[in-house]
């Protein structure tokens, strides 16, 4: 059976927008107005807003760079700094979400017993734990259709709450500096802006629950952003105007004392009642939807004990085991009957969470690797207030508690290191290591011996026999590597004592000139003058290096009579599995204004999408990607496609430059019959860069250049390359 898969509105929207829009708006609001006064309310509102929309952004930004995994905030910590440290979060988060469902029913049950007050507790909380397990085990497409349902009554009531403008006094003297009475628990004994903030900021955690269903998202790149911006900026407009509302219907020592403020002076009170039942319903329901697919990713990632078991599925593709320890953790909280005592802790958790998404987002930024292409781009400084912010709260409510939840999740994080779990889809802590320093290497090794895609970047290796070979082609260069790339020189002792004193004189310049822009850049001087022998036993001994180059590069000049030992160095490349860029100049033209890249991509297979494979053509694009950031300017792709089984439609093309993430200016055309022919008919372009086909010789490369009279790039990909991650 095909697992049914949710889009925006039923996955992201609407479980994020009721989770925030819970039993706080409806009976503490008012009591933060009463508590704070308008100003005081609504730096408190602001403030809360400011971490989660910055958790939100950054949330949105890593999510359509990386294909998340189910598990949410779980699946894109793991993918970025290791399965230690987002098991590490992963594993309180999920037990901070499955406790919440027994926090949200006690809720339900407070707002229920206004109607049944002679039942018994426990009875209720039992018969609500009951409905809201049965509405989930049912399938996530049922519960979703019941929040559908409750998201409907919400709006209602909040019409009636706006209604109350108009059928009460309203009371014009607002009071916008807050006295800070307190409340009925303290016997008004007084309150301060920080106790009222600790009130009012769990009503605004809400911002992860889309992202807790990451699994079952038919587009989670797009759902997740989307959903999750848009449902945190309505609500906040819900937040900041309901401020008003509260200011302007009631006294502020109204406010102080009645939590049902909204329900007496609603327009109709029923449906507000209603709505303040239905938010807790659907938290609840949200809950005990989202943390199963968090354990279920835990499990698939064998970071628990019995994995395999918690990470099967029912035929519906619903993940049952991990539903039933679920349920059987919801029913420990209930029978704890007061949560007040682990509330506290449960709430670090979460803030822990969004404090890592923020820092995830931060060390990608930092590191700045050529895999981290983020469609929405966000400046570096919001993901650093979400992560200061997310700690500075912690130990604002709760000092003891925050240190005790730091040590939590320190334990687990040596429990996990001490597994020495593996990741088979990698992570960027290699490139993490590499950029803090070099005595991180050791740490990179143990972590994973064997080199990622996501940390890949260019580290260039230059074999030069006369200056003019790298002279020629050094903007080239430049533009390929900057900002986070690096150069080794590979210089070939020349017999003539005079030009080998000028080669050196010019490494030395060629050497300073890199570094001018803070690049990385190294030269050596090699006692031999056999081309292709000294370049491929280079290749093997820089084979047992960490700090190693990846990319071959060389620059050839096409007035040159022989060219044929080129054609062994590109086996050679092959054979030590290096990259391979080959820069092949138009006569005088070389690279023109430095804005136009036609980019020729071929072979790609009829399954890519499901591969995530477009075979040789991974170096070539990641190189006309460099080069155009790095020139400002735009590329357009040309797929020649010779296979009548591969179908390249509007679709495809779309999800090539969504996976790719071309920058949006991009042009993706589709070509057949022969590439030279192709090529010669798109003139417009600086430069052409093509992948190295297999049988394509050197004297082939130069006639593409000849003919087309446009510089060309030839790139052969090794087996670290993938412009899909």
């Amino acid at each position: 059976m095909t697992k049914k898969t949710f889009g925006t509105f039923a996955g992201v929207f609407t479980p994020t927008t009721l989770t925030i829009l819970g039993v706080i708006m409806y009976i503490r609001q008012p009591w933060v107005v009463g508590n704070a006064g308008v100003v005081g309310a609504l730096g408190i509102v602001l403030l809360s807003v400011a971490i989660t929309l910055t958790t939100a952004l950054s949330l949105s930004s890593i999510t359509t760079n990386i294909r998340i995994g189910s598990g949410g905030a779980f699946s894109l910590i793991s993918q970025s700094l290791g399965l230690e440290i987002g098991g590490a979060i992963g594993i309180p988060f999920y037990f901070a979400q499955s406790i919440a469902v027994a926090m949200y029913i006690f809720g339900f049950r407070e707002g229920l017993q206004t109607l049944t007050p002679d039942i018994n507790p426990v009875i209720l909380d039992l018969v609500i734990f009951a409905v809201v397990m049965g509405i989930a085990f049912i399938s996530t497409s049922f519960a979703f259709k019941i929040q559908f349902v409750i998201l409907g009554i919400i709006v209602l009531s909040l019409v009636s709450i706006y209604g109350s403008l108009f059928v009460n006094e309203l009371n014009f003297n607002i009071q916008w500096i807050g006295q800070y009475p307190g409340s009925v628990e303290n016997d008004f004994g007084g309150s301060s802006f920080w106790t009222v903030f600790a009130v009012f900021f769990p009503a605004v955690t809400g911002v992860m629950a889309g992202a807790n269903m990451s699994g079952d998202l038919t587009n989670p790149r797009k759902s997740i952003p989307v959903g999750t911006i848009s449902s945190v900026i309505i609500t906040t407009i819900i937040y900041i105007s309901l401020i008003f509302v509260a200011a302007v219907i009631a006294s502020p020592d109204e406010l102080a004392k009645n939590y049902n403020i909204f329900i007496d002076k609603a327009l109709f009170g029923p449906i507000v009642l209603a709505g303040l039942l239905g938010a807790t319903l659907s938290s609840a329901l949200g809950s005990f939807v989202g943390a199963p697919r968090i354990l279920l990713a835990l499990g698939e990632k064998n970071i628990l004990p019995k994995s395999k078991e918690l990470a099967k599925k029912s035929k519906k593709g619903e993940p049952v085991n991990a539903m039933l320890i679920t349920a059987g953790l919801v029913l420990f909280g209930i029978s704890l009957r007061n949560l007040n005592t682990i509330a506290p802790l449960l709430t670090m958790f979460f803030m822990i969470t969004y404090a890592m998404v923020n820092i995830v987002a931060l060390v990608e930024q930092t590191l700045g690797l050529p895999s981290y292409r983020p469609t929405l781009k966000i400046p570096i400084i919001i993901p650093a207030i979400g992560a200061f912010g997310s700690i500075a709260i912690m130990f604002v409510l709760n000092v003891i508690v925050a240190l005790f939840s730091l040590i939590f999740i320190v334990l687990f994080y040596l429990y996990l290191v001490k597994m020495n779990i593996k990741s088979a889809a990698g992570d960027s802590r290699s490139g993490l290591f590499t950029a803090l320093a070099e005595w991180a290497t050791k740490k990179t090794n143990s972590l994973r011996q064997e080199r990622e895609v996501r940390s890949w970047r260019p580290d260039l290796l230059i074999p030069v026999t006369m200056p003019k070979e790298l002279r020629s082609s050094f903007k080239l260069i430049h533009s390929i590597i900057y900002p986070k790339g690096s150069v080794k020189i590979l210089a070939l002792r020349n017999e003539n004592e005079t030009e080998q004193r000028n080669m050196e004189n010019f490494l030395k310049n060629a050497v300073k000139k890199f570094k001018e822009s803070d690049l990385s850049v190294s030269y050596s001087v090699i006692d031999n003058t056999d081309f292709n022998t000294t370049v491929n036993v280079s290749m093997q001994s820089l084979n047992a290096a960490f700090f190693k180059p990846n990319i071959i590069f060389i620059s050839i000049d096409t007035a040159t009579s022989n060219l044929s030992y080129y054609n062994k160095l590109i086996a050679d490349t092959k054979k030590n599995n290096f990259g391979m860029i080959i820069y092949i100049p138009f006569a005088t033209a070389s690279l023109a204004i430095e804005k136009s890249i036609n980019l020729w991509m071929t072979n790609i297979p009829v399954d890519w999408k499901e591969t995530f494979s477009v075979n040789n053509n991974n170096l070539s694009a990641l190189t006309s990607l460099l080069i155009c950031r790095n020139w400002k300017g735009n590329i357009d792709v040309h797929i020649l496609n010779n296979n009548p089984d591969l179908i390249f439609g509007e679709n495809d093309i779309e999800d090539l430059k969504t996976m790719v993430r071309f920058p949006k200016r991009t042009i993706i055309k589709t070509h057949e019959g022969n590439l030279l022919e192709n090529v010669s008919k798109e003139k417009n372009a600086d430069v052409n860069i093509f992948n190295i086909e297999e049988g394509v010789t050197i004297d082939d490369m130069v006639k593409i250049v000849n003919d087309s009279r446009i510089s060309a790039v030839f790139c052969s990909d090794s087996d670290f390359e993938n412009v899909l991650v």
